[in-house]
């Protein structure tokens, strides 16, 4: 029997997925940016924020951008790294790295190296960065338990450390409000700003079937860190999880 694995409430067969979801982004590449401000009110920005700030040893680190989309987390990475730390941005996404120039124009980030590649095609030896982030791009995986060990070995250096923002469980007496606007109020925005409303039903629904906060750590950890944490921000609707090695 062919392995199957979730996308969105559907189950498809294990090699279908990432070409699903090369197709979803490839739909809405174009208006990313915009609908990730209209549908979190803007409040991305800070959740990524937050996820950039948790380091104090920020200033030369080099820090792996997985997922990076667009770009917008790299640039704050890179902000936040100056001119003698590192930022590699990598996207399986050639429509979603094209929309990275208008980004990262004129900011730190349009001097960071980017590749449109699988992240076990990414030039780097093991232990090569300080930090592995993925911000909102780890529903999409396809095997996660395998995502959290190869990026375990890309930060094996000292102290090196993953993150990962990812939506998660929102804080229980808020559950039907937040599932009445996932499904009722996101699939209708995202077909008025973008055209396609199927896709942000897709985004509801794989928040649902991503791993909650505890079992996320759980697979963190067993995946080789010594200390995980998670921090929930607005109620639980995102969690950052951090890794650390010593």
């Amino acid at each position: 029997m062919t392995d199957r694995t979730d996308f969105g409430y559907e189950q498809v067969p294990v090699e279908d997925k990432a070409q699903r979801v090369r197709r979803v982004f490839d739909s809405v590449a174009g208006k990313y940016d915009l609908m990730n401000d209209l549908m979190s009110a803007g409040l991305h920005r800070l959740w990524k924020r937050f996820a950039v700030e948790r380091d104090p040893r920020a200033p030369g680190m080099r820090v792996l951008d997985l997922a990076g989309g667009t770009g917008d987390l790299a640039v704050d990475f890179a902000r936040r790294v100056g001119p003698d730390g590192e930022v590699v941005l990598t996207d399986i996404n050639g429509t979603m790295l094209a929309g990275r120039a208008a980004t990262a124009s004129s900011t730190p980030a349009s001097s960071c190296p980017w590749y449109s590649a699988t992240r076990n095609e990414l030039p780097f030896p093991d232990a090569h960065f300080d930090c592995v982030s993925i911000g909102f791009g780890l529903r999409n995986v396809t095997r996660k338990d395998e995502c959290a060990r190869r990026d375990a070995a890309r930060a094996a250096g000292r102290a090196g450390s993953p993150r990962c923002s990812e939506f998660s469980r929102v804080w229980q007496p808020l559950a039907p409000a937040y599932d009445w606007y996932s499904f009722s109020v996101l699939p209708r925005l995202g077909q008025f700003a973008a055209g396609d409303g199927a896709s942000y039903r897709y985004l509801a629904e794989s928040i649902r079937m991503h791993p909650d906060q505890a079992t996320l750590k759980t697979v963190m950890e067993e995946s080789g860190f010594d200390r995980v944490d998670f921090h929930n921000l607005t109620a639980g609707v995102v969690a950052l999880h951090l890794g650390y090695r010593f």
